[in-house]
């Protein structure tokens, strides 16, 4: 990565551009953080290993998470209320804790979101060439798939936002929709052993392999922080963002509860156990739809599993553009990527850049024939869920030391005590995953440690510069975290 600027020189006065505000609305926000989350992919592709691991307390698990995310949302919501800023772990670490943590988690947090986002171009292109081998018998490469989601994603990334939010909302709707469609059934025709909350008692959610089940539980939730990235560009930021994130996590703890329960009553509680024990439990929930709505729903779910990779695709590809503009703003980066389009007001510079990164990510994958799912994917993303657990740990500490002084009009319990709730339940399941780590990976010893480092060096590395910034040009240091950030806080208040 490129040195922000030269300490010896003088601060270089490049113009930057502005993001189109009053663009978004509420739900608009919504469905970009919600589709981040890729409902069903994490639903028919993540909750089969969630009960292979932690057996029938999968349910819970997904609501005890969504209850976390309630928490951090109280305390989170209350500090966006006080500043917008498109680079919102880097704004609010820097505000709330201090600027070489900010500069360190800008960087991690920029990892995180683009190694995510280029990994699901892996997922996209396994699901792309297997749905369509399955229903036509035609075969297509998964990296020709993978480059034409580049392209168009890309595409959408140089428009204006709204257009992305659209698109967004189309494919959630439907992917949302035919799992709703398939527990609706289940619940109607009534399973083997009928309804039982046996999946909620406490000593089922905490038994054997709940350690490695809330790995992928706590990163079913990834992307919470996205509503954040778009204050600049919300209506009514003050009023939209805390909608936005409550109406996001609740919807998401509450989808994934019900649709994991429902398994739990189609193939009974002993029954969706066996099944995830066996070699077959990645077809679970296409069985489901099989078996309790017909063979059309099945072959609609595989269809939509691709589109729902692609809408989280969208959502990471901007959230990792707004890292990029942020940085690029704050002198962290090139400002080239600060610019503006003329006619979109989008970080066009960004987004153009992004989309480099993930074409020649995609390249490097085919050149040396990883695997799309087993290595593009669970490799880039067990680095990135990592890389934004830890900084979700750093933010709701922020939010405490930012009204530690003042509580700003709010209650005690909204500002301190929720966020330290979070920052607890946070950092045990951040242990989880750093202790499960090869869950996500799918490998065991060292690689695990070296896929890891980037997030430690680049964390380190970005608080080390800052500090070293601070003592030798202290009118450069100024400027981080605080030009932008000032007058972006006057605006929102």
């Amino acid at each position: 990565m490129a040195v922000p600027i030269s300490e010896d020189r003088p601060v270089p006065d490049a113009p930057v551009g502005r993001l189109a505000g009053g663009k978004l609305r509420t739900f608009d926000i919504v469905f970009f953080v919600v589709g981040a989350a890729a409902p069903l992919t994490v639903v028919a592709g993540s909750a089969p290993l969630a009960f292979r691991l932690g057996g029938i307390s999968a349910p819970a698990a997904y609501l005890f998470a969504g209850v976390v995310y309630i928490v951090l949302a109280v305390g989170f919501t209350a500090m966006s209320e006080h500043m917008a800023n498109a680079g919102a772990f880097y704004a609010y670490i820097s505000r709330g804790l201090a600027k070489p943590a900010g500069v360190g988690a800008a960087l991690v947090a920029l990892l995180s979101y683009c190694a995510i986002c280029t990994g699901f171009y892996g997922a996209f292109g396994f699901f792309a060439r297997n749905t369509l081998a399955d229903l036509t018998g035609v075969t297509v490469p998964w990296p020709l798939w993978a480059l034409a989601a580049v392209a168009v994603v890309g595409c959408l990334g140089y428009r204006q936002i709204d257009v992305g939010a659209r698109v967004l909302g189309v494919f959630m709707a439907a992917e949302v929709l035919i799992l709703i469609v398939v527990a609706v059934a289940v619940l109607v025709t009534g399973g083997p052993e009928g309804m039982s909350a046996r999946s909620f008692q406490p000593d089922q959610v905490f038994g054997a392999g709940a350690g490695g089940m809330f790995v992928l539980v706590l990163g079913a939730f990834i992307g919470f922080e996205g509503t954040a990235i778009y204050s600049e560009e919300a209506r009514e930021p003050k009023r939209t963002i805390p909608r936005a994130t409550y109406l996001a996590v609740a919807f998401l703890a509450m989808f994934y509860t019900f649709a994991t329960w429902a398994a739990t009553v189609g193939f009974g509680a002993d029954g969706v156990v066996s099944l995830a024990q066996s070699d077959d439990f990645g077809n679970m929930y296409f069985d489901l739809a099989d078996k309790f709505v017909g063979h059309t729903a099945k072959s609609v779910m595989e269809v939509l599993i691709v589109t729902s990779i692609f809408a989280a695709l969208i959502a990471f590809h901007n959230a990792s553009t707004r890292y990029l503009f942020a940085l690029g703003r704050e002198r962290l980066l090139p400002r080239r990527l600060a610019r503006t389009h003329t006619k979109h007001s989008s970080p066009h510079v960004a987004s153009v850049v992004m989309t480099a990164v993930s074409a020649v990510v995609v390249v490097f994958a085919a050149l040396v024939h990883a695997d799309p799912y087993m290595q593009l994917l669970l490799w880039t993303n067990g680095v990135g869920i990592i890389g934004i657990v830890a900084l979700q740990v750093l933010c709701a500490l922020a939010v405490i030391r930012f009204f530690w002084k003042d509580d700003r009009g709010h209650h005690f319990a909204r500002v301190k005590a929720a966020p330290a709730l979070a920052a607890v339940g946070l950092t045990a399941g951040l242990y989880l995953m750093l202790t499960n780590f090869e869950l996500l990976t799918g490998r065991t010893g060292w690689i695990n440690g070296a896929l890891l480092s980037p997030v430690v060096l680049l964390g380190l590395g970005g608080a080390g510069y800052a500090l070293r910034l601070r003592a030798r040009r202290p009118d450069l240091y100024a400027l981080l975290a605080s030009t932008d950030a000032t007058q972006n806080t006057k605006e929102a208040s």
